[in-house]
């Protein structure tokens, strides 16, 4: 890892990523599975790992600083000395100091002493690397299917049927009985990065091929993340939000996602026209939402759209103003969004409001 990357994961925007779910309201329904899923925010620094593999990078990131900074101080307080011992006095007047042309010690030692160093470096990064990718994948483990889209995030648990976006749940991982998960990482459209810094390190999500990491978080909460490769005009919006759950919490969570749409509207007439408008509109040919005749597949399944914090990927919070706005005109919220401006008049943009935030 480079210091750039240091320095990117210890300066992302927490208040642009960070969004309190208790600051909108919640519906009765799952009201009680809601009350244990409200999580705070977490730092984005690599300096306080969460999960394995964020620790062996941890360590060799501290190895790394400390190599570079016992360089620094021993080439600076060389180069101090020098310009302090060496530096013109009154008495010299004009005379010219002797003239030394090479010297074979010197520049043996600095040419060896660093390859040393780069080979060090290389060989500890090579270990860590492949001591991370050879533990054995358990049976315990969980899996999850990422696509990576411009600019949002799929997520797919195959062995539980659930497809959801943009926000990830997986269970905590008790080192006493290890149940990590593995993310099998692939793109729909262009080149992504998945990285959670307290979590693990950068893995590339790239079309036409399948990579695979793992994560093992050992405390709940919510860790935040970022798309780390440059994918077009909102990369900067591609955001990563992972729930770390306890197993009860996080079985109860598969369950509220497995139930299919809402579709009783009783008392909620708004909420009924908002449907019908939905299914007659061009929505259906970009998203499902299950149960229904919407099914495309272009754009996030939004059959529990209204059970996450936020939309479009992160950076806006779930709220009916905001969803409202963002139907209306995508861009005006996250230029460069593909999800075209609807169009729709002031009625069918409320009355599909309604329906959308009915959708738990």
């Amino acid at each position: 890892m480079s210091l750039f990357d240091l320095c990117s994961a210890a300066h992302l925007d927490r208040d642009r990523v960070g969004v309190n779910p208790t600051s909108r309201g919640l519906p009765c329904i799952g009201a009680d599975l809601v009350a244990g899923m409200v999580f705070a925010p977490s730092s984005t620094s690599i300096f306080a790992p969460a999960a394995t593999p964020a620790r062996s990078i941890f360590g060799l990131s501290m190895l790394v600083l400390s190599v570079t900074l016992a360089i620094f101080l021993i080439v600076g307080g060389l180069l101090l000395y020098v310009l302090i011992r060496y530096r013109q006095r009154p008495e010299d007047g004009n005379r010219e100091p002797p003239q030394i042309y090479g010297s074979n010690q010197i520049e043996l030692s600095w040419t060896v002493i660093p390859i040393l160093i780069v080979v060090m470096l290389f060989l500890t990064t090579t270990r860590v690397v492949l001591e991370t990718e050879a533990i054995p994948k358990p049976t315990s483990a969980m899996d999850v299917t990422v696509i990576g889209h411009q600019f949002w995030w799929e997520y797919r648990y195959p062995k539980l049927g659930v497809v959801t976006a943009n926000e990830l749940h997986v269970p905590i991982s008790d080192p006493a009985k290890p149940t990590p998960t593995y993310l099998t990482m692939s793109s729909a459209d262009v080149s992504h990065s998945f990285w959670v810094p307290r979590l693990a390190g950068k893995m590339d999500v790239i079309p036409n091929r399948v990579n695979i990491m793992w994560i093992d978080p050992q405390e709940t909460g919510l860790f935040l993340g970022q798309c780390a490769q440059y994918c077009g005009t909102q990369h900067a919006k591609m955001l990563l939000r992972v729930y770390v759950q306890s197993s009860q919490d996080f079985a109860a969570w598969i369950e509220q996602q497995k139930r299919p749409a809402q579709q009783e509207f009783t008392g909620n007439p708004a909420a009924a026209e908002g449907q019908a408008v939905f299914m007659h509109n061009a929505c259906i040919n970009c998203h499902t939402i299950a149960g229904t005749v919407a099914t495309g597949r272009f754009g996030p399944d939004l059959t529990h759209l209204a059970s996450r914090d936020t939309i479009a990927s992160g950076p806006i919070q779930n709220t009916p103003e905001n969803l409202r706005k963002w139907i209306d005109d995508p861009s005006s919220m996250k230029p460069g969004s593909l999800m075209p401006a609807m169009h729709l008049n002031n009625h069918d943009l409320e009355v599909i409001t309604a329906y959308l935030t009915q959708l738990h």
